[in-house]
Parts: C-alpha cells; sequence; structure tokens
C-alpha cells in the first residue's frame, strides 16, 4: 500500500472554513487537558537568522484529540518592507498509533486564528463578562482576529484602533466596520486606545528591547490587557500594576525571561491551562487589572489542525501526495 498525505494550501485551509467558536472550544478543551497533565509538549527550538527574527520547531501531542504532529513556523519582523508577510510556515500531522505523517498544511491561517482564540480563551476567566469597548493597538493580522475572537464572547459595542502606520489602521477600521455592527474608532495615540477600554490587546512586533507605550494607571481598575507582543508595549509601571498575570505555559515564560525577555514583568500566577482546569481561579473582582502574556504554544496548533484536516476531507479540499 502507498501512503499518502493530503497537502493544504493557505487558500486551502481557509476554504474549510473553520469557525472562531468551534476554535476557542478546541483550545478550551486542550488547555484544561493541559491543566491536568495530559499534553506532551516540549519546549520549542529555534534557530534565529536575522536580529528578532525566529523559525520555530513547535511539536505537541494532545491524546484526547488524537491529535500528534509539529508546526515549523517563521516570524520576521521586517518582511513587510518587502511585501512579505510576518508569519509563514508549515504544519505537520501524524498518525498517533503508527507515526506516518498524513498531513501538511499551511500554518499562518492556524497560527493567526488560534492566537486569537488564546487571547479569547483568556479573557473568558481573566476579563469581566459585560466588558464592552476594546483597545486593539496594531492593525496587523493579530488586531482582526483577537477581535474576532473578544466578539464572540463579549458584548462589544465600540472598539479603539491603533496602529504605528496610518494606512494600516485606516484599512482596519473600514474591514473591521464592514464586518462587526459595533463602532471602530481611529486614534491617534496609543493611550486614546486603552484608557476607555475594558478589554486592550496589543500586537506589535515581539523585541527584546522594545521602547514600550503602555504607561502605568493607563489601564483602568477592572480592565483586562492581553500581551500577545509578549510585554513589547508594556512598560514595568504598567505591569508591576497588574493584580494577576496569566501565561500560557510557565517553562517557556522562563526560558524567555532567561534569554533577556520580560525583565521587568512579574512572574505569571497561573497559566491558561491551570485555570481552565480549574487548578487556579480566574478574576476575583471587577477591580482587579489582569494581564494574559499567551507566548504561543505548539498544542494550540494541534488543537486545531485535525479539525482542519477533517473538514478538508469532508469537503474534498487539497492535493493528495505520495509519501
Amino acid at each position: 500500500m502507498t501512503e499518502k498525505l493530503l497537502y493544504l494550501s493557505r487558500a486551502d485551509v481557509e476554504k474549510t472554513a473553520l469557525d472562531m467558536p468551534t476554535i476557542l472550544r478546541l483550545l478550551e478543551e486542550a488547555f484544561g487537558e493541559k491543566g491536568r497533565g495530559k499534553v506532551e509538549m516540549p519546549p520549542k527550538p529555534g534557530i534565529h537568522t536575522m536580529p528578532d527574527a525566529f523559525i520555530h520547531a513547535m511539536p505537541a501531542y494532545i491524546p484526547s484529540l488524537k491529535s500528534a504532529g509539529i508546526k515549523w513556523v517563521s516570524g520576521y519582523p521586517e518582511n513587510y518592507k518587502r511585501g512579505l508577510p510576518y508569519i509563514t510556515g508549515l504544519l505537520i500531522l501524524n498518525d498517533a498509533e503508527t507515526g506516518i505523517p498524513y498531513a501538511v498544511m499551511d500554518c499562518a491561517w492556524i497560527t493567526a486564528y488560534r492566537t486569537g482564540a488564546a487571547t479569547g480563551l483568556s479573557a473568558k476567566y481573566l476579563a469581566r463578562p459585560n466588558s464592552a469597548a476594546a483597545g486593539i493597538l496594531a492593525c496587523g493580522v493579530q488586531g482582526r482576529t483577537n477581535l474576532e475572537a473578544l466578539a464572540c464572547l463579549f458584548p462589544l459595542e465600540r472598539v479603539y484602533a491603533y496602529d504605528i502606520l496610518p494606512e494600516a489602521q485606516e484599512k482596519y477600521i473600514a474591514e473591521m466596520q464592514a464586518k462587526f455592527d459595533f463602532e471602530i474608532i481611529g486614534v491617534k495615540e496609543p493611550k486614546q486606545a486603552v484608557v476607555e477600554s475594558d478589554l486592550v490587546v496589543t500586537s506589535g512586533p515581539i523585541l527584546k528591547h522594545p521602547t514600550p507605550a503602555i504607561e502605568k494607571d493607563w489601564l483602568k481598575p477592572g480592565a483586562f490587557g492581553s500581551a500577545v507582543d509578549f510585554d513589547s508595549y508594556w512598560t514595568g509601571g504598567a505591569l508591576a500594576q497588574m493584580d494577576r498575570i496569566s501565561t500560557d505555559d510557565h517553562a517557556q515564560f522562563q526560558y524567555y525571561k532567561s534569554v533577556g525577555y520580560f525583565q521587568q514583568t512579574p512572574d505569571p500566577y497561573a497559566d491558561l491551562g491551570e485555570i481552565a482546569a480549574g487548578l487556579k481561579p480566574g478574576r476575583q473582582s471587577n477591580k482587579e487589572r489582569t494581564l494574559a502574556i499567551n507566548l504561543g504554544l505548539a498544542m494550540d496548533d494541534m488543537a486545531v489542525a485535525p479539525e482542519i484536516y477533517r473538514r478538508a476531507r469532508e469537503k474534498d479540499i487539497g492535493a493528495w501526495l505520495p509519501l
């Protein structure tokens, strides 16, 4: 018997039409399993061909989802100058019983949406349920998917959007206003996107030596932040003011701290798996300032990829290749 695998391009992955509520559900199951110690996920090794750029190998096995595989993903902050995407890469799924690869797919769409869903899941536990105003700082891919996840979970009425590139901000406002029925307001300074918001997402480039913008007291009591860009947007004073900081993986957080990131960031009190499994509490009062620092886990990708594969098979999407 000739083994074969299914190849899914970026367009193929998008054609499967996987929806954000399903991604949120899959991530919640995976994080609950992680909290219960039932996920195998070694630290991701990487190579770094340029400053602030990375190419990472991200393997994970989630027994409850019968999902085993690896993502080989790159992030190059300067790519926009060449008209290229920041994130590119491939994801491979292996049969959990034989180890044989059965699918290879573009990982950019999955990375974008599972990252947004991780913010949404964190906010489910750490933000106030009636949060109605959101601030989006950086109007790129993550600004879009994070807002989509939050819109699934909260009664949003208005969104403040900020980007250092005015044209990126304008394009974002037009796209998001067409997609959602709440108000999208462009602002000229980062502070304007933070001070009135119940939910704040920062998703600029991840930098080891950033020049952070968000100051102490900007995030109001009771608000939630998601630092998708590690702590690149947040000053030490703002970070010290948080009542609760969560991450998605303690070991990975400590690794990044050991190589120079998070030098002014207090250690997280819990990871998302501990919270989802009920081992650690989420928000405890309406006055707490909370912050999620999700670093991006291979497990997130492996939670989503088998459902992409299932839908692709169902809809006859993709190309079969001999192994």
